[in-house]
């Protein structure tokens, strides 16, 4: 190893490091924007005139649906609102056709598959898992999806039920497909089977921080090629307000729809309907809720920054990345099998990255080179530290492989 590496990495190791780098969680003063929703005076009846405090109006309060229905463009008698988690309901959305299918329940299918961009969201990869669902990695290119590779594993695979993706600020490419890619997509996936689901969890697709590419709504392009019952779109406050206390929206064709309310009304008779209110009370429509991200960017942008500048000073020989316009994260993809060896020395320095493999299906990352690095939570001075931490793991890594 080179000496200067080696000296560097034991004074870094010397400073006892304790920085989480693992989920992307927003900072403190991304919180406290939404401080007024914990200040609000006492709501109990909404303009539609609904008692929020009783029982009662399990798809959510019309405010709090039409709120929903105006960020993804959909109508609002097909979107609902749910807890704080879209990762809920779409759990509940599998566990509705695992259980009772839009015309066979997938519980008496035998094993069935789904298709998982790739790298990918490690939650996404848990849940299939959990029904003992095939997961069928797919690459994405940087605009969405491999069309040739996708378009192989339907001409390749029987009994597959659909695709699970994040359309917007990728987690954690941060790709954006292009309308182009969705609309291949939803054709293909149309022609394999008039089951097989689009699901776009649309968690990201309010987290621009700098400008981003145009995207037609999925909602608009689904209702285009006539796929509107095959497909569910999903988005959530997580990142907007409260991750302990936000809102999560649900839109689906109208059969795909009832059958996500026969789940839900079986598991609840209320929505949390004092949330929704104190909600469209604080963004009453999306020129509000634009206007409160905005806020948000002005604090992630320079975090992204600082970690772009660590990134930026690495030579291009040990590994590429793209810098990302929204979202959560970054993905660092090194050119040698290096990934579990550069997150053990961080780690050993005192800075935790999530576990190599977690951004592919049962955490088996081929090339052993994806790294998802999550900005936000720092401060940007521990953030700083951290990548320094980072960028000498890689090079040590990489002269290892070398030698």
């Amino acid at each position: 190893m080179d000496e200067s590496l080696e000296s560097k990495f034991t004074s870094l190791k010397a400073k006892n490091l304790k920085i989480d780098l693992t989920r992307g969680k927003p900072g403190a003063d991304q919180l406290d924007l939404s401080n007024q929703l914990l200040t609000s005076g006492v709501l109990s009846e909404s303009s539609s005139g609904v008692d929020v405090r009783n029982y009662g109006h399990p798809l959510g309060i019309p405010e709090a649906r039409g709120l929903g229905a105006e960020l993804m463009s959909s109508n609002i008698e097909n979107t609902l609102v749910g807890e704080q988690s879209s990762l809920l309901l779409i759990y509940q959305l599998i566990l509705a056709n695992y259980l009772f299918g839009l015309v066979t329940p997938w519980k008496n299918q035998g094993d069935i598959k789904f298709i998982c961009p790739v790298p990918g969201f490690d939650r996404h990869f848990r849940l299939l898992d959990d029904f003992g669902i095939k997961m069928l990695p797919v690459p994405l290119t940087g605009s969405g999806v491999d069309i040739t590779k996708f378009k192989a594993l339907l001409e390749e695979n029987t009994n597959i039920k659909g695709i699970m993706s994040v359309p917007r600020h990728s987690n954690p490419s941060g790709d954006i497909y292009s309308d182009e890619n969705i609309s291949e997509l939803l054709q293909l996936g149309k022609e394999y089977s008039s089951e097989f689901l689009f699901i776009f969890d649309n968690a990201y697709l309010l987290h621009d921080f700098t400008s981003s590419a145009n995207q037609t709504p999925v909602w608009d392009l689904a209702n285009k090629y006539n796929v509107l019952d095959q497909t569910a779109i999903f988005c959530s406050f997580s990142k907007v307000t409260f991750g302990s206390g936000g809102l999560s929206f649900a839109a689906a064709g109208t059969k795909l729809f009832n059958l996500l309310v026969r789940q839900r009304t079986s598991m609840i008779v209320s929505s949390d309907k004092v949330n929704q209110l104190r909600h469209t009370e604080f963004l009453k429509n999306k020129d509000d809720v634009m206007s409160h991200m905005k806020k948000h960017a002005a604090l992630v942008k320079p975090k992204f920054e600082v970690a772009f500048n660590a990134l930026d000073s690495l030579n291009p020989e040990i590994g590429n990345y793209k810098k990302p316009t929204g979202g959560y994260f970054i993905s660092y993809n090194t050119n040698k099998p290096i990934a579990k060896r550069v997150i053990a020395l961080c780690e050993e320095a005192g800075v935790l990255i999530t576990p190599a493999g977690s951004t592919y299906p049962n955490f088996n990352d081929p090339a052993d080179s994806n790294i998802r690095l999550a900005p936000t939570f720092l401060s940007p001075e521990d953030l700083k530290e951290a990548m320094e931490v980072f960028t000498t793991a890689l090079q040590i890594a990489f002269q290892e492989k070398l030698s």
